[in-house]
């Protein structure tokens, strides 16, 4: 196994964010897949220290119109047989969800905007302590959601959606909400969305823009502090 972190990303700027600053400072290597530019048939599954499938608007169950989530589905289910640290991020956790046996489906309220995480006790004590909602709040931007899969353990919730965040072993984090976050980068994130933005009543881009920079500098750290723990905890993105 290399020390290169491989990320699948489905949109451009639905990237690494605030968590590529902490493996460029491990000096690990970050090699972004673009779903749709590059073979998903070629890397092997299991050569990276630490595979990300990030997020986009997608569903995880629309293979049939999005016959790309079936390669990525297969590496991950190689991936986490072979006790590999993964983790996914909004559809990447969704996608690991549905590998783990897991149902994921259209949730009963879209979830867009900032909101703080509540976590459970097994949450409190995982390097997500970080992100407890008393410490900062969160960025959240799905339309599904999933069931927790046998053998996950819960670690966070918020009132719109019961399954932000899990853990599958010591090697497999989801997060459905969006921990990566940069303020400094949150224009795209409006840009590319802004027909959802139009068309989802009560989502505003001067309020997601104004709150991401009042609320998105405490989560960058918050999130650096959590991945950090993880990466250790994972035995993954080693430092030199």
């Amino acid at each position: 196994m290399n020390r290169e972190v491989l990320a699948i990303r489905h949109v451009y700027f639905e990237d690494l964010g605030s968590l590529e600053r902490v493996l460029g400072e491990r000096g690990v290597a970050v090699r972004y897949l673009d779903v749709g530019l590059a073979r998903l048939t070629a890397p092997d599954p299991v050569a990276a220290s630490l595979t990300v499938v990030l997020g986009g608007p997608i569903g995880a169950f629309d293979d049939a119109a999005y016959p790309t989530l079936k390669p990525i589905l297969s590496l991950l289910e190689k991936r986490i047989a072979a006790g590999l640290p993964t983790l996914g991020i909004c559809l990447g956790a969704q996608l690991i969800a549905r590998v783990l046996g897991a149902r994921v489906y259209p949730a009963a309220t879209q979830e867009v905007g900032w909101a703080p995480l509540r976590l459970t006790a097994a949450g409190q004590a995982s390097p997500l302590r970080h992100l407890d909602g008393a410490h900062t709040s969160m960025f959240h931007w799905h339309g599904d959601t999933f069931d927790l899969p046998d053998g996950a353990t819960h670690l966070a919730s918020t009132p719109v959606c019961e399954n932000q965040a899990f853990s599958w072993g010591s090697h497999v984090l989801g997060f459905q909400c969006h921990p990566e976050i940069r303020a400094e980068r949150f224009e795209p994130w409006l840009i590319g969305n802004a027909g959802e933005i139009a068309a989802t009543p009560g989502v505003d881009a001067l309020q997601l823009r104004a709150d991401t920079a009042c609320l998105g500098p405490a989560l960058e750290v918050a999130a650096r502090k959590t991945f950090e723990e993880w990466l250790d905890a994972a035995g993954a993105a080693k430092r030199k």
